[in-house]
């Protein structure tokens, strides 16, 4: 089948990225609502039909057109158990001179701060870098949040300044700090070489 491109679906330790599916409404619906209180301060205001069936409908039709035309790559990820954990997104992905992305991620409260993100970021940088040929990956995260930051930081993005009024998130503008990732960083070295 020349032509045709087979989904992304990458596997690290503990997980599998993979495509949303039809299938996943159940899950993804009872993660997200019981994760409600935990997401909200970093998300921008869910809208009246976020966890309804069309609405999610709608994403895994969005995720397969994206994944297809290679201008995202949005991706559950699922334990090898079968349990979903969470979602991150290659997106914006831009081609010829600037060869970048942006990555953008969230997880279930229940899930948090077992090292499932850092797992996933690095997949995923490894992915855009390797089979997108990408050379820089940008990511975004409010100032106070820690948790974001520190699993930013330990997957090697750098520190780049602060964006202002960069997201509507919990329904107000606010200021981002901006990270990178460039394939090939030599940022903060020493060696030279």
């Amino acid at each position: 089948m020349l032509g045709r491109r087979r989904p992304p679906r990458l596997e690290t330790e503990r997980m599998v990225l993979r495509l949303p599916a039809h299938g996943d409404f159940q899950a993804w619906t009872a993660l997200r609502q019981e994760s409600r209180a935990f997401l909200t301060p970093w998300e921008p205001t869910w809208a009246a039909d976020h966890l309804l069936r069309k609405s999610f409908t709608n994403r895994v039709y969005w995720a397969q057109r994206a994944s297809h035309a290679r201008t995202s790559v949005p991706l559950f990820m699922v334990r090898h158990d079968g349990v979903l954990l969470g979602a991150i997104t290659l997106d914006n992905i831009r081609r010829g001179p600037a060869q970048s992305a942006t990555i953008g991620y969230w997880i279930g409260q229940p899930f948090a701060r077992h090292g499932y993100m850092r797992e996933a970021i690095r997949a995923v940088v490894h992915h855009a870098f390797t089979e997108h040929d990408l050379s820089r990956i940008e990511a975004a995260c409010l100032p106070e949040n820690a948790a974001s930051r520190g699993v930013l930081e330990k997957s090697g993005f750098k520190y780049e300044g602060v964006a202002q009024s960069y997201l509507q998130i919990n329904g107000r503008w606010r200021n981002h700090i901006l990270y990178s990732n460039l394939r090939g960083d030599r940022r903060g070295r020493t060696d030279a070489g």
